[in-house]
């Protein structure tokens, strides 16, 4: 059984600065650790795969990523360059490592043609999109032209949480529960409700959207979600399919990174399926023996084990 994490997290020096605003989110000491490991790709990573059991990570920028540089040129540069290092990182162990690609999604086109260039030509698997782009979210209509990219090639987009362009309201008085904590979960499940409703899905029938941390509560709330969507005013907006748990159930993968626990598990495989749930640890910012331990122990079939270790990475990913 061949175990692949899809969560699994780098930067480099020169994007390290761009995580800066996550630094207060971080007990001090737990964000230095997990910076200094962000910048490591092989000295403890691979020792530290091999311990846990885990076979190949499939790598990713750490979030905000080169989303928070607002020139679209410089933008652009940097995800050609960091994607170019991906690949190589790749190419020196390619037994080990498999990669998402950066896009500067502040130009929609540039960021098509990357996401090209970076699959066809660098053998990536994808891209992962660290949330909202300068406030842009992947369902505005500029940004069509990556999904149709995308859908084209057959890979998935993978949409992971990173700090909003504000905080709602309710959280005022209560830095704690901005972050990984609470506010990112809510805030990426908001994001993929944009995308249903925003019609991306209508657009791209086949289209494939990532989504971490165990779905970030989706999983929870279809049936709720179909019934409401009966009650409410739709204000303009009509589905193709007459449920967005549809969508839910076609266009969605989840992963288990960073959610080390039965019960959510067993919820997300009764709401999704085996078939759509695959593996991830969320490294540095868990750990990856605790995660490979809960995959080795959950309560579930040994088939079903085997789908979520690697079998569904393979396929999806074409690993």
């Amino acid at each position: 059984m061949r175990t692949i994490g899809l969560e699994e997290h780098f930067v480099t020096p020169g994007l390290a600065a761009y995580g800066a605003g996550s630094a207060s989110i971080a007990q001090p000491a737990r964000w230095a650790e997990a910076s200094r490991l962000l910048l490591d790709l092989t000295e403890e990573r691979l020792p530290g795969m091999d311990a846990a059991g885990l076979d190949v990570q499939v790598l990713s920028l750490n979030s905000p990523g080169i989303q928070a540089e607002p020139d679209p040129a410089v933008a652009v540069r940097q995800a050609v360059a960091v994607n170019d290092l991906l690949a190589s990182a790749i190419a020196a162990n390619p037994t080990r490592f498999a990669g998402f690609a950066a896009l500067p999604l502040q130009d929609p086109q540039a960021a098509a043609k990357e996401l090209e260039r970076a699959v066809s030509q660098l053998g990536l698997k994808g891209a992962l999109v660290n949330a909202h782009t300068q406030g842009r979210y992947l369902d505005d209509p500029g940004l069509r032209v990556v999904w149709e990219q995308a859908a084209a090639l057959d890979v998935p987009l993978y949409l992971h949480p990173a700090n909003g362009v504000d905080s709602a309201d309710v959280l005022s008085g209560h830095p704690e529960l901005i972050g990984p904590m609470w506010s990112w979960g809510t805030d990426t499940a908001s994001h993929v409700l944009r995308l249903i409703f925003g019609g991306v899905f209508d657009d791209f029938p086949d289209a494939k959207l990532l989504l971490g941390h165990m779905g970030e509560g989706l999983p929870y709330v279809l049936w709720r979600l179909d019934s409401r969507w009966g009650f409410h005013h739709h204000h303009g907006v009509e589905l193709a399919r007459e449920k967005p748990s549809y969508y839910l159930r076609h266009n969605l993968y989840i992963t288990t990174s960073g959610v080390c626990d039965a019960p959510p598990l067993l919820c997300a495989m009764l709401a999704l399926g085996a078939d759509r749930i695959l593996f991830g640890t969320d490294y540095p910012f868990e750990d990856m023996a605790t995660a490979t331990r809960f995959l080795e122990t959950a309560p579930i079939s040994e088939a079903d084990r085997r789908k979520i270790a690697g079998a569904n990475a393979e396929a999806l990913l074409r690993l």
